[in-house]
C-alpha cells in the first residue's frame, strides 16, 4: 500500500492512527456542539462513534482510506480526519471526513493538523496532488480550505445522496505538488499565530 497507517506529531496536535481506544473521547467530542445535528455533513451521533470507527477501519483495511484520530496537546481525541479516495498508481489523494469537537475548532488545530498531513503527502508520499471535497454550502469548511491555500477545481453537482435524502452538490478543491513550498510556507505563517 502506498499510503498507511502513521503517526504525525505537531506541537499543539498529535494526528495517531484510529482505533476504538478513541471511542469515548470521540463520542465526548461528538456531543460537543451537537455536531451529528447538522445536516450538511455527516458526523456521528455519539453511540455511532464504534460503528464510524469500524466502518474507516474496514476502508482502511480495503486500502482506499488511512484514519486518523486527531488528539490535542493532552493526548485527548477531539475529532477525526482521513486520507481517503487513494490513488496509487495517480499518486492522489484527497483528505477529508474531518471533524472537530466545537470548543477546539479555530483553535490552530486545523491549520496545524493539515500542515502534518499535506506534508507527509506531498514529502513523505510524493502525492501529485492533494483534494478537498465538502458541501457546496457548508460556508465554514469552503473558508478552511480556501484559507489553506487550495484552489477550487468546481463543482460536481448532484454528487450524492445525503443521509436526509437531499442531494448535495460538491465543492472540490486541491493543492497540486508544484504549489507546496508557497501553501507550507503560508502554514507555517499562520502556525505563528496560534
Amino acid at each position: 500500500m502506498w499510503a498507511t497507517p502513521v503517526t504525525l506529531t505537531g506541537q499543539q496536535v498529535t494526528l495517531a492512527p484510529l482505533s476504538q481506544a478513541h471511542a469515548a473521547d470521540l463520542a465526548e467530542a461528538s456531543a460537543d456542539g451537537n455536531l451529528a445535528a447538522l445536516w450538511y455533513t455527516t458526523i456521528p451521533a455519539p453511540a455511532d462513534v464504534p460503528a464510524e470507527i469500524d466502518r474507516r477501519l474496514a476502508l482502511q483495511q480495503a486500502g482506499s482510506m488511512v484514519a486518523f484520530a486527531i488528539l490535542d496537546a493532552s493526548d485527548r481525541a477531539v475529532g477525526m480526519t482521513t486520507y481517503m479516495n487513494i490513488d496509487q498508481i495517480n499518486q492522489r489523494l484527497e483528505i477529508g471526513s474531518t471533524w472537530y469537537r466545537k470548543s477546539v475548532q479555530r483553535s490552530g488545530l486545523n491549520t496545524e493538523c493539515k500542515l502534518l498531513m499535506l506534508r507527509h503527502a506531498f514529502e513523505d508520499l510524493d502525492a501529485i496532488a492533494v483534494e478537498f471535497r465538502t458541501h457546496v454550502i457548508n460556508h465554514q469548511s469552503r473558508r478552511a480550505i480556501e484559507r489553506l491555500g487550495a484552489k477550487p477545481d468546481g463543482i460536481l453537482r448532484a454528487h450524492m445522496r445525503m443521509g436526509n435524502g437531499s442531494l448535495r452538490d460538491t465543492a472540490v478543491y486541491s493543492i497540486i505538488a508544484p504549489e507546496w513550498p508557497t501553501i507550507q510556507a503560508h502554514l507555517n505563517h499562520l502556525m505563528t499565530r496560534y
